[in-house]
């Protein structure tokens, strides 16, 4: 059964402001169909509830704890799992963060990458037509007791997309202990980063002050994108959350599966960074 949290709305927001929706689904070590059905179920659900993005976990259809399931479940860029996610996109009329798959470079044709072989771990951004928005592939690989750093190629490119009225970025989960890849997005005008993540207890804390001086430092909003479930050696901690540009958890879950929604709103980065203009003064 899926929790349902929500932000407390002020209905102070502007026209410019978007309702995303985390969706934090269980993940079956490679029960890919399954886990691509509870996605899928996820963002129509979220779209019922009006919401205008929604964004996906870290590896959502392979599960990022199943390493020896890599290979196999490889897909390119213009495979099933983006194509059925592009589909669900247009289909609900709600841009869509596609989290991350397994992507096979070598059979990629579509769109550029970062080497001519080998696997990197994917995230797309598709807007509410369906339409291409951003293609972000993983630049810190985990080193620490996982076979990513071994198995995956890094990223190369940081882009950035307009969604509604906000400029979005993207960046996955060990990513968020790099501050200088958020200090570039925020000189590309970012105002939201997307992270889409499999991050693992007992990090609970890591996770939670990571993210949320991401936020703060670089006076943007950052929503955290988390799963749910259990792997041989491994479970995800969830805590999905939003954290606005004062570093202000809006909405947040526990480690089950949920579905958690918040307004995000340019107004308020721009208010943010006129009343405490800390961006003004960086030196470096």
């Amino acid at each position: 059964m899926c929790i349902e949290t929500d932000a407390d709305r002020d209905g102070g927001e502007s026209e410019d402001s978007l309702s995303i929706a985390l969706a934090q689904i269980r993940v079956e070590a490679g029960e890919v169909e399954a886990n691509v059905d509870r996605a899928l179920a996820a963002i129509a659900r979220a779209a019922d509830r009006g919401a205008d993005l929604v964004a996906l976990p870290e590896l959502f259809n392979v599960g990022y704890f199943a390493f020896d399931l890599y290979a196999r479940n490889a897909e390119p860029f213009a495979g099933e799992t983006f194509g059925r996610l592009r589909e669900a996109a247009a289909d609900h009329d709600v841009a869509v963060l596609a989290g991350t798959i397994v992507e096979d470079l070598a059979a990629t044709e579509s769109v550029p990458t970062p080497a001519d072989d080998g696997l990197a771990n994917t995230a797309a951004l598709f807007d509410s037509d369906g339409e291409l928005q951003l293609v972000y592939r993983k630049h810190h690989l985990f080193g620490y007791e996982s076979a990513e750093s071994e198995l995956l190629v890094p990223g190369q490119r940081l882009g950035t997309a307009t969604i509604g009225g906000l400029t979005v970025g993207v960046t996955t989960c060990y990513d968020l202990r790099f501050p200088e890849l958020y200090r570039r997005l925020v000189d590309d005008g970012v105002e939201l980063v997307l992270v889409p993540s499999a991050w693992p207890y007992p990090r609970i804390e890591h996770w939670q002050t990571l993210s949320r001086a991401r936020a703060i430092e670089n006076q943007a909003y950052v929503a955290t994108i988390n799963g749910a479930g259990e792997f041989d050696d491994a479970t995800l901690l969830g805590r999905s959350s939003v954290y606005d540009p004062w570093g202000v958890s809006l909405a947040s879950s526990g480690d089950q599966p949920a579905l958690v929604t918040a307004e995000v709103d340019p107004a308020t980065v721009a208010s943010v960074r006129e009343e405490f203009p800390a961006l003004r003064d960086r030196r470096l």
